[in-house]
């Protein structure tokens, strides 16, 4: 029997509970959080469907006065935020995060759904609000595919040695995944197409999913699954995303997969610059 778990990226705690975690947290740091569980769930927005998207990373840089006139540019270099691409959101009247959120979701939802974002800053005075989403350029030094797709599985492999929570499941710590070249090859291929098509989802662009992948590179398999990335330079990076997010991290905490292939590409003319496949598999 084949089983297709093809990480729906974030399955989130409902937001009732994420607001009762952080009740002595800050509005900034609420806002930031529900903009996160918005991204981690599939969102109509402009009449289409989105993807399932990665956390942002709160990146203090990125704080610039609520109100007034900023230059985004110039602010970025002054913070020395080495940006790609920048966008503001200002909001003028919402008291609290939750009508600040409300706001977002009714008039930029473009914004905070699109997936070439890595990084995001609030700040808010009274009732004006400003929110910073902004993609970082690329710095880190890259080996090839193969060797950052195999310091990808190490980290992976550190993870699954210890029990965790993702999201509201818990894990007990489970198995090493072995490398498998087959699946690395249909990883490789998939992130490929997603740097150089510029998009970023688990279905390509002739429809395929990731066990229709794995089957076309010869992967016979019980269970297959799939986390991708975009916009992180590093493999840690990567690994720390999928960990912050139940979706992925159940996907890579499942103890049924024994093995993985992965892969990162880059095309500095798409959105995210950088694109990652994790394929996890048991034949």
């Amino acid at each position: 029997m084949r089983v297709l778990s093809s990480a729906l990226r974030f399955a989130v705690l409902p937001l009732g509970l994420v607001f009762a975690a952080t009740a002595v947290a800050s509005e900034e740091t609420q806002l930031v959080e529900s903009i996160n569980v918005y991204r981690s769930q599939v969102q109509r927005c402009a009449g289409q469907a989105s993807s399932v998207l990665p956390p942002l990373t709160s990146d203090s840089r990125l704080n610039l006065s609520p109100s007034g006139a900023v230059d985004l540019q110039q602010a970025m270099a002054q913070a020395s935020y080495p940006m790609t691409n920048v966008q503001a959101i200002m909001l003028s009247g919402p008291r609290d995060a939750q009508s600040a959120m409300t706001a977002i979701k009714e008039s930029f939802c473009q914004v905070v759904l699109n997936p070439q974002f890595i990084d995001v800053g609030v700040s808010h005075q009274g009732r004006d609000w400003r929110i910073v989403l902004a993609r970082p350029q690329l710095t880190a030094r890259m080996g090839d595919a193969a060797a950052e797709g195999q310091k990808l599985l190490g980290l992976l492999n550190t993870a699954r040695a210890q029990p965790r929570q993702c999201g509201g499941q818990p894990f007990a710590a489970t198995t090493p995944l072995a490398w498998n070249a087959t699946l690395a090859a249909a990883a490789e291929a998939h992130t490929r197409a997603m740097a150089n098509n510029n998009f970023f989802d688990h279905k390509d662009q002739d429809g395929r999913t990731p066990g229709d992948r794995a089957e076309l590179a010869g992967y016979t398999y019980q269970e297959i699954g799939e986390n991708i990335a975009a916009g992180q330079d590093t493999p840690r990076k990567v690994v720390d995303g999928w960990l912050a997010s139940p979706g992925h991290c159940a996907n890579l905490m499942n103890p049924q997969f024994r093995e993985l292939g992965a892969a990162y590409a880059v095309d500095p003319k798409s959105d995210a610059g950088i694109y990652w496949t994790a394929m996890f598999g048991t034949q």
